[in-house]
This record gives C-alpha cells, structure tokens and sequence, in this order.
C-alpha cells in the first residue's frame, strides 16, 4: 500500500508534526508499505529517507509565523498524488488542506485528518473579545469532517471540540516518544552544571515554540518569582529550548534574571542529553493537545510541570510531575512542589509514564485505522 502524508507547518525548527510525520513513515516503511511526505519548502525537492519520500513543494512564508511556510496551490499538491497514486492519505492541516479530503473522495481513496490542534483554542488566543469563537470553531470543525473519513485525535482534549458537534468519526490515537533516544541514561553533570552557571542550583528547561498560544512569558514569572523569595533556597536557572516570534520581547523581559535561551536544538542526541539532565521541565501552553517535547522530558526521567487546562493534564500524574493553572504563582508553586520531590522516585516514575507510549503503538493504531492491521489498539470512546 501507498500512504501519504500531506502537512503544512513542517519544516527545519518546527516539532510535533516532523516528529509524528518521520515516526509514521518509518512505521509503514517497516511494516512494507510504500511512505510519502508532501510539505512546503523553499523549493521544489524529492529526497528519499528512511522514512519514505520525501516531496517538497514551494510554499509561502506566514508573515509572523518565525518561518513557518503553508502550501496555498493546493492544485499542485493534487498533481503530485495523481503522480504517485496514493492507497491512503493522511492530512495535518486544518487551513489550506482541508479540500484534499474532497480530493481523496473523488478518487475514491480513503482519508483522514490529523487534529493537531483546537480551533477554538487558537480563536481564543488570537481573537479576545466579545467573538463567538465557540460557534466559528464549531462550523469550521463541522465543514472539515465532512471532508474525510476520519478525524483523529491524540488525546480526550483534543477530540472534544469534535464530540461537541456529535462528530462520528473522530477516533483517538495518542502519540509516542522515542524511549531509546530519551532516556535517564543521559544524564550529563557536567552539562548541567555548566548551565547553572555560577550560583543556580536547581536546572528547569522550557522547550517551546516562543509564540502567544504557547504562553512562554508563565515560565520566565514562574521562575522569577522563585528568584524573588530567595529563602527558599531553590536558586533555579531556567534554559529556554526554542525559537519563534516573541523570542525578542521574552530576552528584553528576562534580563537581570537567570534564564538563558539556546534557540532552537536541531541535533535530536543534544535535545536528549538536555533534557535528561534538567531537574524539571515546565510546559506552560494551555491548549496544547498532546505535548511531545514533555513527553520526551518525561522520557528522559525529568519530571513536568504543566498547565491544567491542556491535553498533558491527560499525561503528567502527581507522582512524574505537577499541573497549574494559568498563573505564574501556580507554576511558581507547582516547581516548589516538584523540586522538593526525592530525585531518583521522580525519575523513575516519569520514565515509567512515557513508557506507556511507544511510537511502536501509535504506527499500530493508525495501520489498524488503514485497514492494513487487525490489532485492538484504537481508542474510539
């Protein structure tokens, strides 16, 4: 069987689809079926990987966006599945994509779309005010399920905003962490020490996209408000792991403070060997519906902290990590918290969470989904 796998917001700096998009194809690669990635790029390319061919398409940059680009001629995108004449087509787009469902349907071809995201979460965010978000978001949703045969999601968050119209064919399949490139194992003293710097004590890690949705600004309130009560002895160093349009405004506010930014980490060894040798790592993005970079944190033993009012409140327990509401007080507290925790129990037990997702199930989940594997893995509740 042919599958391809067609997004926009995939590139070079971008993470939770790139991730999924790789462990997918690699996945069917493995399991002997042909993998094709159709992204935006600056250019016109076509690189075989290991995780199946990759076709690059040029696209247009999204002003604001930190370089995000977005395939508008979906004309084009068409032309390239006549070519390469897909089985099955999964869609990671809910903007410009969306007519690909109608596509697959004309042709006959099964389809479904990737929710990476809630749009009424996003219409929230960028959209305050006395604007019926709920109700836009509800007609967009609507008019894109038609479009396919399945919508997918990969947490109870993420699905809700499709139960909330009676969508029948939303199914949830949860994402992975690569438990052997995370891992405790890399631990690195000396590289935690040369990033606490002088008189830090207490190594936090933030790996986020710097964009309004994501609230980057809770992390750098939390932590100042634990340099301001200096008593408690805690002395952390927040390191920022990311990129993205409020990069600039976020250095001007954190200066005079303990937080350094180390852009964005494209070698996956060094992303690891970071987070493996954090004490925690805070996620402060309320609607974020997976978190894979937590994931990964808690992979690599390091415990979480994260807003309450996301998906990882589906993810993090009280024994791997702590949630918080939309407060820098509460994430203030819930490092407090989590920092006061014997070290090696909460190591144990946020690497014993993330084992409970293997990339492995998730390829399981979405071949069993293609009609191409008969195991009980999907989670159609």
């Amino acid at each position: 069987m042919r599958i391809a796998q067609i997004a926009n917001f995939y590139g070079p700096s971008s993470g939770g689809i790139r991730t999924l998009m790789h462990h997918l194809g690699a996945g069917y690669v493995a399991a002997g079926h042909e993998s094709f990635l159709v992204v935006p790029g600056d250019r016109f390319e076509r690189l075989d990987t290991p995780y199946g061919c990759v076709i690059t398409l040029p696209s247009s940059l999204i002003p604001g966006s930190g370089g995000y680009r977005a395939i508008l001629d979906v004309g084009r995108v068409c032309t390239v599945l006549d070519e390469i004449r897909p089985d099955r087509i999964e869609v990671s787009d809910r903007l410009t994509l969306r007519s690909l469902g109608w596509w697959a349907r004309a042709h006959g071809i099964p389809s479904l779309m990737w929710a990476h995201e809630r749009v009424d979460g996003v219409l929230d965010t960028w959209l305050p005010g006395p604007w019926p978000t709920r109700r836009m978001a509800d007609g967009w949703n609507r008019s894109t399920a038609r479009r396919f045969d399945r919508v997918v999601c990969s947490t109870r968050f993420a699905s809700e905003e499709f139960e909330r119209i009676n969508c029948s064919t939303v199914t949830r399949v949860p994402l992975g962490v690569d438990l052997a490139m995370f891992h405790p194992e890399r631990r690195d003293e000396r590289l935690r020490q040369s990033l606490l710097g002088g008189d830090a004590q207490s190594l936090i890690m933030m790996c986020s996209r710097l964009s309004r949705e994501k609230r980057p600004e809770l992390a750098i309130r939390a932590v100042q408000a634990l340099t301001v009560d200096a008593a408690e002895g805690l002395r952390p160093r927040l390191v920022v792991l990311g990129t993205g349009p409020l990069e600039e405004r976020l250095r001007s506010v954190s200066v005079g403070l303990p937080v350094t930014f180390l852009g964005h980490i494209s070698e996956r060894e060094r992303m690891a060997d970071l987070l493996a040798s954090a004490d925690a790592l805070i996620a402060p993005g309320p609607i974020e519906t997976f978190g894979l970079a937590a994931l990964e944190g808690l992979a690599s033993g390091t415990a979480v902290i994260a807003s309450a009012a996301g998906a990882l409140s589906e993810i993090v327990t009280a024994q791997c990590g702590r949630l918080a509401d939309g407060t820098a007080e509460s994430f203030a507290q819930a490092l407090r918290e989590v920092l006061a925790m014997p070290v090696e129990g909460r190591s144990r037990a946020a690497r014993h969470r993330a084992c409970e997702f293997p990339w492995s199930r998730t390829v399981e989940s979405m071949l069993t989904l293609h009609g191409l594997q008969d195991l009980p893995a999907l989670d159609c509740g």
